[in-house]
This record gives C-alpha cells, sequence and structure tokens, in this order.
C-alpha cells in the first residue's frame, strides 16, 4: 500500500484563485516513510494572494515571490513520485491522504493543471484518505466538548504533544496528520 501525506499551505482559500506557496509531505509504502519533501514554491503568477492567508504562517509576500518557481518544483516533486511509483501502471497509485483532504487535493491538482499535466489521477486512487474525516468518527463521542476541529485540536484532543510554534508549516502538520491517522487506525 502506497500513501503520500501531504499538505499544503496557500495564499488564500479557494484553489482557482489561489495557489500553493508550500507543498509538504511524506511518501509511505506499507507505512514506511520512504521519503519526504517540503517544497516552497512561488505562487501562480495570475493568483491572488491575501495577507490574512499569509499572516497564518507567519510570512510575508516578499518572501514567497522569492521562492523557486513551479517550473523548478514540479520536476523534482514528479521525480519523487516517479522513484517509487509506476504512473503508467493503473494498479500502481499513491493513496492521497491529508488532514480536510479535499481541499489540499484540490490545489495539488490545480498546481498540476498549472504545470500543464492533466495527468494527477495517473499518480493518485480518486478516493482521498481524509485523516479529518476518519478522526470525526473517532472522537464523535467526544466531538461536542472540543471547541473546534483544526488539526491542533484533534491532536491534543487524542494526546499528542505539540509545538505551536510550527503549527501552518506544511512539514510539521504533515507530521500531526501521521501521528493522529496512526492512533485513530491503530497503527
Amino acid at each position: 500500500m502506497k500513501q503520500v501525506f501531504i499538505d499544503v499551505e496557500t495564499t488564500g482559500t479557494n484553489f482557482w484563485q489561489h495557489s500553493c506557496h508550500q507543498i509538504s509531505g511524506g511518501i509511505y509504502i506499507d507505512d514506511v516513510l520512504v521519503d519526504s519533501f517540503d517544497f516552497k514554491v512561488k505562487p501562480h503568477e495570475k493568483s491572488r494572494v491575501e495577507q490574512e492567508a499569509l499572516d497564518i504562517g507567519g510570512l510575508k509576500l516578499e518572501t514567497i515571490v522569492n521562492y523557486p518557481h513551479r517550473t523548478v518544483v514540479y520536476p523534482q516533486l514528479i521525480g519523487l513520485l516517479a522513484s517509487h511509483c509506476n504512473k503508467f501502471d493503473k494498479t500502481d497509485k499513491y493513496f492521497f491522504c491529508a488532514y480536510n483532504a479535499h481541499f489540499d487535493n484540490a490545489f495539488v491538482r490545480a498546481f498540476f493543471k498549472q504545470c500543464n499535466d492533466n495527468y494527477f489521477g495517473s499518480w493518485f486512487w480518486s478516493n482521498n484518505i481524509d485523516v479529518m474525516v476518519l478522526a470525526g468518527e473517532y472522537l464523535k463521542d467526544v466531538r461536542h466538548n472540543m471547541k473546534d476541529f483544526k488539526l491542533m485540536t484533534v491532536a491534543k484532543e487524542l494526546g499528542i504533544e505539540i509545538d505551536e510554534s510550527k503549527l501552518h508549516d506544511g512539514f510539521y502538520d504533515i507530521e500531526l496528520t501521521k501521528k493522529v491517522y496512526d492512533i485513530i487506525t491503530k497503527k
């Protein structure tokens, strides 16, 4: 079983208006971490940038516009994916795993399209593994006592120690997501 736990940090919340500025992940094969990535990427030229979105990660526009261009990042990402998966084999794909997976999936799909690649589905199964949804089932008996259902809140509820200064860094959020996943799936 191949899984890629992915987290993106973005310039806003709408994949059709905003874009990624960080794409982070861990590639797991049979629940063993075999590779990881943490790409900073310059937002697409036509995307909107909301300062509020940057404030969440403590970033400034001047910082993210100096990140590597997608034409540099995309081949590196594809190279990592290709090192563990054959996109031409319909039986060899990754599960796309994330906390609130539809959000991250939409932005990564948009990133592929911005790189003139319409073959996102050659790498990933069509069904996401959404750790937030799994956590909802796992915590349904205590959900009413929780202030919200953000990753940090869920992780704390599960007894995971949090370094709040690292929150909203894609790579740290992946680490938390995987810890939550392991607890709720009893791995």
